[in-house]
C-alpha cells in the first residue's frame, strides 16, 4: 500500500465522573471479585446527564489542539466514529463544524461500532492518498452509558464513556500507514445490537427499547477466531514479522478476551497497551484512549511499529500496522 498520510497529533477526553465496581454491586447482583476476574475492569468515566457525545468530542479536540499547536481552521473533512450521537441528524461531525468554526469541510457521522476508530483511519488514509483531501480530522466520541440497561449485570459492567481525536494529515515522505485489513460477518449481528424498537412476544417486552443486547458467549467466540486470522493477513501482505512489532494495540473490549487474543495469536503480553481497566469498554474511544495512555506512561516512542485491530458490532473489524510519528508537542 503505497499512502501519503500520516497521523499527525492526538487528544483525548473522559468525563468526570467515575462508575466504581463498588457502585455497581449497589445495582445489580455482582461483585468488584467476578468484575475484575472476567473483565478485568475496575472503574468507568460516565457523562453527566448534560454531557453528550459532541461535547466529549469538542474537550478532546481541544486537548489535540492545546498538546501540539495545531490549526485545525484547515480541514477539509471531519469524519465522526459513534454509535451514540446526538441526534438522528445534524450529525456530531456538523456540531465540531460549527463549534471550531471550520469553514470549509465536509462532514460526515458513521457507524462502525468498536471498530469505528480503525474504520476511520481507513477512510482518512484514503481520502487523503488518493488526493481528494489534504487534513482529516477523525474523531471517535461515545455515550455508552446512555444506551446501557443498568439492571442487565452480564452488559452493564462493561461500558464506559469517552472521546478521541487525531489529524491526519498528507505526508508523502513518512506516511503513517503500513499495511490494512478489514472486514464483517452481518450474520453475526443478532449477538450484539441495539434497537429503538420493543420487542414483545405474548404481550410480554423481552428487551428495553433503546438499550444494548449482547450475546457475549458468541462475540467471544468470533473475536477471537477472527483477530488472529486477520493480525495474520496484515503481516503477510509485509515483509514484517510479530517480532517486529512493538505494541499491539486492539480494541479494550474486555481484558480476558484480549489476552486469549494475544495467546491464539502469539503475541507477548509486554506489548500488549489497553484502556480497559479504568475506562471499561468504550468502543470506538478504546484504542485511542490506549495510545493516549502509553504516551503519557512513556512507551509509545517515535518510529515504533503499532499493530491496531479494532472489532465489535456488525460485525466489524478492521486492522492497520502504522509507524508511530506523531509531530513533537
Amino acid at each position: 500500500m503505497n499512502s501519503s498520510a500520516r497521523i499527525t497529533a492526538i487528544g483525548t477526553y473522559v468525563p468526570e465522573n467515575k462508575l466504581t465496581n463498588d457502585q455497581l454491586e449497589q445495582l445489580v447482583d455482582t461483585s468488584d471479585e467476578w468484575i475484575v476476574q472476567r473483565t478485568g475492569m475496575k472503574e468507568r468515566r460516565i457523562a453527566s446527564s448534560e454531557e453528550y457525545s459532541s461535547h466529549l468530542a469538542f474537550k478532546a479536540i481541544e486537548n489535540l489542539v492545546a498538546s501540539y499547536h495545531k490549526n485545525i481552521h484547515d480541514v477539509d473533512c471531519i469524519i465522526v466514529a459513534t454509535t451514540t450521537p446526538d441526534y438522528a441528524f445534524p450529525s456530531v461531525a456538523c456540531q465540531i463544524q460549527d463549534y471550531f468554526e471550520i469553514n470549509s469541510a465536509g462532514t460526515f457521522d458513521f457507524n462502525a461500532t468498536c471498530a469505528g476508530f480503525t474504520y476511520g483511519l481507513h477512510i482518512a488514509n484514503s481520502f487523503i492518498t488518493s488526493g481528494l483531501h489534504q487534513k482529516v480530522l477523525v474523531v471517535t466520541a461515545e455515550t455508552l452509558s446512555k444506551v446501557t440497561d443498568y439492571k442487565d449485570r452480564s452488559t452493564c459492567i462493561l461500558f464506559g464513556d469517552g472521546a478521541a481525536a487525531v489529524l491526519v494529515e498528507q505526508d508523502f515522505e513518512s506516511p503513517s500507514f503500513i499495511v490494512t485489513h478489514m472486514g464483517s460477518k452481518g450474520s453475526g449481528g443478532k449477538h450484539v445490537y441495539r434497537t429503538n424498537l420493543s420487542v414483545t412476544m405474548n404481550g410480554e417486552q423481552l428487551k428495553t427499547p433503546g438499550k444494548m443486547v449482547q450475546n457475549g458467549r458468541e462475540v467471544y467466540k468470533w473475536a477471537t477466531r477472527t483477530v488472529p486470522a486477520g493480525i495474520d493477513s496484515l503481516l503477510q501482505q509485509t515483509n514484517l514479522q510479530k517480532e517486529n512489532i512493538d505494541w499491539f494495540v486492539p480494541h479494550s473490549a474486555n481484558l480476558r478476551m484480549i489476552e486469549s487474543i494475544c495467546e491464539k495469536a502469539e503475541f507477548p503480553r509486554e506489548k500488549l497497551l489497553t484502556s480497559v481497566e479504568y475506562y471499561g469498554n468504550t468502543s470506538a474511544v478504546s484504542i485511542p484512549l490506549a495510545l493516549q495512555l502509553a504516551l503519557k506512561e512513556g512507551k509509545l516512542q517515535k518510529n515504533h511499529l503499532v499493530l491496531l485491530y479494532g472489532f465489535g458490532g456488525g460485525l466489524t473489524h478492521a486492522g492497520h500496522i502504522i509507524r508511530w510519528s506523531l509531530d513533537e508537542r
